[in-house]
């Protein structure tokens, strides 16, 4: 069911990213981070003193985490790193574990222990070589593969299932997740969407899952690229408890913010899309936001 007259839909007063990612909200510093992908950007945003503070990179700057002992860890092509956003500097922590011709780094969050998990994108798309992998104790380790562009991490307040989303092929994962060994199994099918036709008209096109959270019920909220619309899923069967229509074309990521983790703040993008559409679509690479009824999670900070 579609309820968006319920929501005050607006852009907070930041410009435009070319493909917005990752946002986060600081649990200490109360504050929205976000990636401009391809643009090469880390945006952050206060909105009780409205700054905005903007930081260019070398490379592509695909998600961060707040870091336990102050910074944020990126996730670049190139491979993980340090910030510190007071003073600009950068510390490596370990290279990409891939060939970064053809992949790159792509959604990533902190589970409950402090481990950082991402995902890559294959950007050939046309094999399923992207993997998710785990940083713990300064290693990079593999722990599943077989999709082509990663997406949509998130776990189960219980800490018992983790979400991973191959949006090349329009299917949401869940596994089995031992947070005690920081470790998956069981990879089963949530919800699968029906593919895009070549040629489709995007207005009866649902989109694609891409970046997603989870609220305090469980309740699995997701972008649906090209699909004007966010879904709330059941964790037990992937059924659409609820559906909220976008004024843009291509939502990327949601994330609970605020103080009372009730402001859902959701990243979108504007690179590559139609003239017309942009023309129809103002918002579009805009950072959205709303209130919702339910809370979300805070966000974990990672042990470096």
């Amino acid at each position: 069911m579609t309820d968006s007259s319920r929501y005050d839909i607006r852009p907070i007063p930041v410009e435009a990213s070319l493909l917005g990612e990752s946002p986060l909200w600081h649990p200490r510093e109360q504050a929205l981070y976000w990636c401009d992908i391809p643009g090469r950007k880390l945006n952050r945003y206060d909105p009780a003193s409205r700054d905005h503070a903007q930081w260019g990179f070398e490379t592509e700057v695909a998600c961060c985490a707040a870091a336990e002992g102050g910074g944020l860890l990126l996730a670049l092509r190139t491979g993980l790193v340090h910030f510190d956003p007071a003073t600009g500097a950068r510390r490596p922590l370990a290279d990409a574990p891939y060939d970064p011709a053809t992949e790159r780094f792509n959604d990533g969050k902190t589970d409950a222990r402090g481990r950082f998990w991402a995902g890559t994108i294959y950007e050939p798309r046309d094999a399923a070589r992207a993997a998710l992998y785990r940083f713990d104790g300064g290693r990079l380790d593999r722990m599943a593969g077989g999709v082509t562009n990663s997406n949509g991490l998130a776990w189960s307040p219980d800490d018992r299932t983790l979400y991973w989303t191959d949006t090349s092929d329009a299917r949401i994962h869940a596994l089995d997740f031992d947070a005690d060994a920081g470790s998956v199994s069981n990879r089963r099918t949530l919800a699968q969407f029906p593919a895009k036709v070549p040629g489709q008209d995007l207005a009866r096109y649902g989109g694609r899952p891409d970046g997603a959270a989870v609220d305090a019920e469980g309740a699995y909220w997701v972008a649906m690229f090209e699909g004007a619309r966010l879904l709330r899923l059941s964790p037990d069967d992937g059924a659409v408890l609820q559906e909220i229509a976008l004024p843009v074309r291509c939502p990327t990521m949601p994330c609970f913010g605020g103080p009372d983790l009730r402001t859902l703040y959701v990243t979108t993008g504007r690179e590559k899309r139609p003239a017309d559409e942009l023309a129809r679509e103002p918002w579009a690479g805009r950072v959205l936001s709303l209130r919702v009824p339910v809370a979300g999670l805070p966000a974990s900070l990672v042990r470096l």
